[in-house]
Order: structure tokens, then sequence, then C-alpha cells
């Protein structure tokens, strides 16, 4: 027996009693079932500083629709979820909520500082898992990782010592990027460019022993002169040919520096003259390691100048620009100053502007393991969806430089390296601490202070969570896993990451798809962001609309890829077609309540019924090869047509009439009932995995004897159960009912007038279909009575018409509608098909559309000509028609 439904929507009402009971119920949980195939997701884990923005619903919700349409396919559908401790965001959290409480963070030490860390995970690490919670996310929080819990601190041991062992890890001085306020290095996802507006400094450099010549360089960082080791010119640019070699006196100091002849430097741009910098530029450290030239760092840790900067030093990076640009001006060696806007890089979280700075640091080897990531991309065993997206990789790859992977704080995962405090010696291992130095059987070490990037376990999560290093169940059976969703602001700093470090550690691609997609932007098109205040909160969307609403919202028209722009007018449509799937739902219930159905033989079945039955079967298959392919915008949007234009709009208002006759004709009432019952069902399946409250609510009220809808097999298309004939002949009674709406509203013609309908088609089988299918049609176009006729005959000159593929409807309403106004609409629809047909008539003229254009699109085209000259000369008549009812 059905349930009855509430009678207005609300989703506040259903939805956090709903999700505790798949909770509940352990319908998230996977486990190793090898009588299953495996569906692997694994979660991108949320920073525990997080808070659920609309890039992480859209990312959670088009995850959770894939582990949704897996599961109901019969999968054993994992997904994998987990938090990401985020370790310089945390710090910096942890660090401002001390100071705000007069706790100096330095004071207390770094295991104290850890404690209040581990407290704040617990505090506030909990809610963004709450939140994509009030989202729907069906994520197996059973298996909830954690980058820091111990199976996971482990893996980051493990692959840290391995890759020491083997000699892809290594200390050295290298540039890396530097936060003077944070003081650690940063990765570079943590570098944010912004434009800034800054200058070029044009300053001479005198040449040695040579009077009165300079050279001219320009730079934005004129402080950097300071840590100036050469001034390098393109080998192949005449004007400083006889330079290469000589030496230059850098001013304000006295150092004598060289010129170099290197072509990394573009003759075509400035002055043709480079200053080299080797400890503050990525480029110059390059050039310098070419030339071996010395590597001079001028900056303490907190961005002031350092002692080999003598008057300067002590002084902030900027205080000592103004000075040293004051002195060179007052020593005549300042050119010109030349206003200049670039990009800056800064730090995302507290937004200082980075320095490149060399200095002693962990660093991945990324050649032979950049390459053999590359090498797995070309033999297909990870793919991009849409697959442009492989030429970034392969980009990120080619140029791949060695990786900076220490960083100067205390939360993380701390480097296992050991230093000998009696000779110096360096020891990688596994487990704390070693007994005797291996060197110089010394006893006494330290650990190194520096904690890894976050982004190192991270780029371990597919397989570390699933138990890796031991050789776990759980990692034979469901790794690699499938597919991973993220954004393509990503790809380098966490999707690489992740595929050299499963190859190299397991041997294996970590996922066999990657699913791209874009950000979700403002309604002008602008990202959302803090400094603009247009950030919009999806709880509050939630609590407003529902969690469906939003989920139907992000992927209706969702290409991957592609960014979308969010309207608070779509989430009204969203919450719209919630309440049409609500109200039709309970309408259908309320039918059935007391009927007891069966299933009626196919000879009972109606041809609407044959035709909903057949559109279903037919969207079955095209939603889920769209499913299949990654296409969720494409594949939502087929379910919502079907259920709002077919199921909603024609199908139940056809078998209405049916419904409320069930005495007369028992038989025919069983037979609509079974199949809105059974459509009904079928279609919730589908829309299941974007809209799972609404969907649950109805289908366990529609099927009570069955649990779960979560759990529902998903619908399977069947080549037998097409039937072309119902579609063909539901078809042209839909177009006759359009057409027939039309004209009664364009004439303004009350609904409860009703209308003989006189349809005329030369076709004998047009004519057959719409004879035998009239109560199909009858009563939605209004008709006191249908004729099916060849000619026009018997049909009278103050006749209305409307003009539809292979026929022509004729409504005697010369008593109701003024004739001149009906010669004024044709006269408006010939002009309309006069465009179509010169468009038409255009396109299958044009020599370089029917040699490039597809058979199908051409052979279209041509069905649409046939079409349209048709309906022309039905036009055409009906007016001649017309104006010899008027010169009667």
């Amino acid at each position: 027996m059905s349930r009855e439904l509430a009678k207005t929507y609300d989703p506040k009402g259903i939805e956090v009693r709903l999700y505790e009971k798949w909770e509940n119920k352990g319908y998230f949980h996977a486990q190793v079932n090898r009588d299953k195939k495996p569906f692997t997701i694994v979660m991108p884990p949320p920073n525990i500083t997080g808070k659920l923005h609309m890039g992480h619903a859209l990312d959670n919700t088009m995850q959770d629709i894939l582990i949704r349409y897996k599961r109901m396919q019969g999968y054993e559908a994992l997904w994998q979820p987990g938090m990401d401790h985020a370790a310089i965001a945390t710090e910096v959290k942890v660090t401002n909520a001390l100071k705000g409480k007069g706790i100096d963070k330095l004071a207390i030490g770094r295991e104290k500082f850890l404690e209040y860390c581990w407290d704040w995970r617990e505090e506030y690490g909990r809610a963004i898992i709450n939140q994509l919670k009030k989202l729907g996310s069906s994520a197996d929080w059973e298996r909830e990782r954690f980058t820091m819990d111990r199976g996971c601190s482990e893996a980051v041991e493990e692959v840290f010592c391995r890759l020491y062992e083997k000699g892809y890890i290594y200390r050295g001085s290298r540039i890396i990027n530097w936060c003077p306020s944070c003081q650690t290095s940063l990765s570079d996802a943590e570098v944010e460019h912004e434009e800034q507006e800054g200058s070029f400094w044009h300053i001479k450099y005198p040449i040695e022993g040579e009077e009165g010549r300079f050279v001219e360089i320009a730079t934005t960082r004129p402080e950097t002169l300071l840590g100036d080791t050469a001034v390098a010119v393109n080998p192949e640019d005449d004007r400083y040919r006889d330079l290469v070699g000589k030496m230059l006196l850098l001013p304000l100091t006295d150092r004598k520096i060289p010129v170099i002849a290197d072509e990394y430097v573009d003759r075509e741009f400035g002055t043709g003259c480079v200053k080299i910098t080797p400890a503050h530029d990525p480029n110059d450290f390059e050039v310098g390691r070419r030339h071996q030239l010395e590597e001079i760092n001028i900056l303490n840790d907190d961005a002031t100048l350092n002692d080999r900067c003598g008057k300067y030093a002590g002084m902030d990076r900027y205080e000592a620009r103004r000075a040293m640009v004051e002195d060179l001006d007052r020593l005549g060696l300042l050119v010109k100053v030349v206003p200049h806007t670039h990009a800056v890089g800064t730090h995302d979280r507290c937004h200082t502007t980075v320095e490149p700075m060399i200095k002693p640091q962990w660093f991945v080897r990324m050649k032979e393991m950049g390459k053999e990531a590359l090498d797995s991309f070309h033999r297909g065993e990870m793919r991009f969806v849409p697959e442009n997206y492989g030429k970034t990789y392969e980009h990120w790859l080619e140029n791949i430089k060695d990786w900076c992977i220490s960083r100067q704080l205390w939360w993380g995962h701390r480097i296992p390296a050991y230093y000998c405090q009696d000779c110096g010696r360096i020891v990688v291992r596994r487990g704390g601490a070693p007994e005797i130095c291996p060197q110089c059987k010394g006893r006494h070490f330290v650990q190194d202070e520096d904690t890894l990037d976050t982004w190192f376990s991270s780029a371990l999560w597919p397989f570390a969570t699933l138990g890796w290093p031991k050789e776990t169940p759980e990692l034979d059976y469901f790794y690699p896993t499938d597919v991973l969703v993220t954004g393509y602001d990503i790809i380098f700093f966490w999707v690489i990451r992740m595929m050299f470090s499963a190859l190299e550690q397991t041997g294996k691609a970590p996922f066999h798809h990657v699913l791209i997609h874009g950000l979700v932007r403002d309604d002008q098109g602008r990202k959302m962001s803090k400094s603009l205040g247009n950030g919009i909160d999806p709880l509050e969307i939630i609590d407003r609309y529902g969690a469906d609403a939003l989920r139907l919202t992000l992927i209706t028209g969702n290409a991957p890829g592609n960014d979308m722009r969010f309207y608070i007018e779509r989430v009204e449509n969203s919450r719209n077609f919630a309440n049409k799937v609500w109200n039709a739902s309970r309408f259908i219930l309320m039918n059935l309540d007391g009927v007891s159905l069966h299933e009626p033989a196919s000879s009972e079945l109606k041809i609407e019924d044959r035709w909903i039955k057949s559109r279903l079967n037919t969207v079955v298959k095209e939603l889920t090869d769209n499913m299949e392919r990654y296409e969720l915008g494409i594949a939502v949007q087929k379910v919502f047509d079907f259920i709002w234009d077919e199921f909603c709009d024609w199908y139940i208002e056809i078998v209405k009439p049916r419904m409320y006759h069930k005495e007369q004709d028992p038989d025919s009432a069983n037979a609509a009932l079974y199949t809105l019952k059974g459509v009904l069902a079928e279609a919730l399946k589908l829309l299941h995995p974007f809209m799972p409250f609404i969907t649950e609510e109805i289908y366990c009220s529609l099927r009570p004897e069955e649990k779960s809808i979560m759990i529902a097999d998903w619908p399977v298309y069947s080549a037998q159960a097409c039937d072309p004939e119902a579609e063909q002949a539901l078809e042209h009674a839909m177009d006759l009912v359009r057409a027939v709406r039309n004209v009664r509203t364009q004439m303004d013609v009350p609904n409860s007038r009703k209308s003989k309908l006189i349809i005329v088609s030369q076709d004998a089988g047009i004519r057959e279909i719409f004879s035998q299918n009239q109560t199909t049609y009858a009563g939605l176009a209004n008709a006191s009575e249908v004729c099916v006729q060849a000619d026009e005959s018997g049909i009278g000159s103050d006749a209305v018409s409307a003009v539809i593929p292979d026929a022509v409807i004729y409504m005697p309403l010369a008593d109701l509608v003024d004739l001149t106004k009906e010669k004024e609409r044709l006269t408006r629809e010939q002009k309309r098909l006069e465009g179509e047909l010169k468009r038409s008539h255009g396109m299958l003229s044009n020599e370089r559309f029917l040699s490039n254009a597809p058979a199908d699109k051409v052979a279209a085209e041509r069905d649409k000509l046939a079409k349209y000259e048709q309906m022309m000369a039905d036009v055409t008549a009906r007016l001649k028609s017309i104006e010899e009812g008027l010169s009667v």
C-alpha cells in the first residue's frame, strides 16, 4: 500500500531525517566483495580550516552523482572521504587565535602549540564534513581518513625514506618561494600572482677601467642589486659583444662583477643587459649555475637586509629600496624611473609579497618520476575529461623542476631526518632517531625542525587511504580508483603529484579518469572571493531552497572543464521543478489510494501508455550513455525534460479521464494507474543521483515495501521495449494539441469553449493515426467532435486553421473569431515560413555546406525544406479561402 505525501514539499522536513536514515542503515558503506565489481572515488580532502563554498558544493555534488549512479548499477561503490591537515593554513589560523588570547606561539614552544592544533582539528575540522552531509554526500564516513592520522603518517614516512634511499630526495640550496611574514617556504600552489603598480628603475653600472662608460640595466627590485654577481647579455647581441668578459663596478658596493654571455637574455627586451642575482631570482639562479657564479643571499627571513648589505643592513626591503634609489640618484647612476604594472607573487594566506630566495631545503628530484607520469598518460592509463586538459598535464610535466618539500612549520609531518651532534651526519630512517651514528658511532641526534609540504602527504591520498604500505584487502580490491573529480586549477599541484607518487610506489596510475570541472562564478561572471564580497554560502541556499535544488542548479548546463554562472533565478527554477515532481507524485499516490493494481495485458495498454514506456526506455539508454561519458549536465537535462514535459505535462494530463472513470472502464483505469506508478518509479531512479532527498521520500511512499531508492536497481534499456509506432502517434497528437492551443491563445478563445476539429491530410497513414487515437488528444485540444478526412470538402470558409507537419486542422469558429484577425495571423505565418524557406534554400545551395556537413545533417535539412514547403502551400491555400470568405 502506498503512503500519502505531505501537501507541500518541505525540504527541511525531510532532508535531515533521510540522511540519518541512510547513514544509520549503512548504505554508504562499501566492503570488499569479490562478487561485485568495485567502483572507487577518492574525495579531494577538504582543509580542516575550510568552510563549504560553491566550489566544494559543485565538486562533491558531481562525485555524489557518480557514486550513487554506480551504487544503483550494482557496483561495490566506495567514495573514500577524509580531511587534509592544511599545514600552513591551520598554523596561521591557530597562531592568530592564540594571539587573540595573548598567547605567543614561540613562547609556549612546539609541543604545546601542537596540542592547540589538535584541539583545533577536533573543534573545527568536523564542520566541513557536517556541511558536506547537508549537501547529501553519500561518502563512506566509516572509512574517513585524515592526512595526519597514524596510517597516513606511516605512509608519508615510508615514501620519504624510500625516495631518499633511491636518491630522489636530497637536501640542497636552491631558489624557493619564501614568505617573510609566515617565515616558511611555500609551494607554487600557495603563491597567488596579482597585478601591482610598480616601476622599472634604469641604473648605470660603470665598466671597470673605462671612465665614463656604463651598461644600463632595468629592474623592478633595485634592492636586489646588492646580490648581483654578473650582468648578462645575449651572445648574438653585437652591441655588447666587446664587453663580454669585462668587469663592472657594482654600484653602492666595493665589489666587481663580470659581463657574461647567455642565451637566456632577450636582446629585444629592455636594454638587452640583465642583472643576474642568483640567490633571488629563479631564472638568474639557473644562469648562475651554468656560469658557476657566486650566490649571495642579501635577505634575512623577515625580509630585512642582512649584514652583507653594509649601511642598508637591518632595513626592511622597501625601506632599503627607497634609500638605495636615493643614493643611486645622488651618484648620477639612476637613469630614469618608468611606471610598470607587473604580476607579483603573494602568499595566498597572509597576502605578503613572496621573496624568491636561495635557502637550504629538502627537494624531490623530478626528472625520472615526471617522465614516468608522462609516459603513463601517453599509454592511456589515465585520461582527462575533457581531453584537452591533457595538454596542460603534458606542459607541466615537460617543464617540471625539482620540488621543494620542506616547510618551516610546526604543524605537519616532521621530516624523518636526524643530525648527528658529534659529526653532522644526516641519517634518514623510519621509526625515530637511530641509537648510534653509522659514521662516528655517536649517540646524540637532533631531528630536522622542518615539516613536509602538505602536498607531499595529499599526493599519497588515493593509496594511503586504502592502507598502503600494508597490503590490505581494500588496497587490492578498490585500487586503482576509477575517477578523480577536481578543478582545472589544481592539475599541476595535486593531480600530477598523485600520478608520479602512485606510479613510483604502487606501479599503477591512481585513477583511470580525471573529470575536470570549472569554477562557479557569480551572475556577472566574476570569480567568487572575499575581497569582492560576491560569495554565496551554499548552506544558506540549502536552508532556503533545499539541497536538491542547489544540486540541480549546479549540475544543470554544466559541461566538463567549463566555468558556470550562479543565478538565484536558476535555484528558484530548480525548486519549482522539485515542487512539480512532488505535486505530480502526490496526485498519483492519491489516485492509487485504496486501489488494487495488477499488471495489464499488452492489449489493455492504450497508445499513450505504450508511448510513455517507450520514451522512458529511450531516456534510460541516452541518460546512461551520458553518465558513462561523464556528461552529467546533459544527463540531468534529459531526465528533467522527460519528467516535466512528457510525463507530467502530457502523459498525466492524457490519462486523467481514464483515472476519473474507473467504474466505466476499470481495465483502462488499471492500465493507466499501473503505468503511472511504474514509470514514476523508474523516472525517480534516474533522477535520484541528482536529487537524492526528494526521490527517496517519494519512492519510499510509492513503494513502501522497498528499503531505499539508494539501493534500488538502475533502470536498464531494452531494445524490445522500443515502440516507434506509439511514439509517432503521440508526436502527431502533441503537434496537434500545441497548434490548437496556440491558435486559441492568439484568438483569446476561453478554455470552456469547445470546438469541432476537422483534420485534413492526404496521407492515409496519418489519417489512420488521428482516427484511432482521438481520445489521446481530443480532451487536451478542447474538441467537441473530431472529423478526419482527406480533403477540405465540407469545411466552411469561416473555419480557422492550424498547420502541422502532414496535416491541417480546421476549427469552425467563425462565430467566435474575427476572420480579419485570422487573415492577419496567417499572413504572419506566411512571412515566417518565407524566412525559413529562404534559409533552408540558402543552406542547400551552399556547396561548402553540402560537401562538409555530415550526411545526416544535410538529409535533415532537406526534410525541413520539404516540411516548410508543404506548410507554405497549406497556409497559402488557407489565406485564399479566408479572403474568399471575407469577400462574400
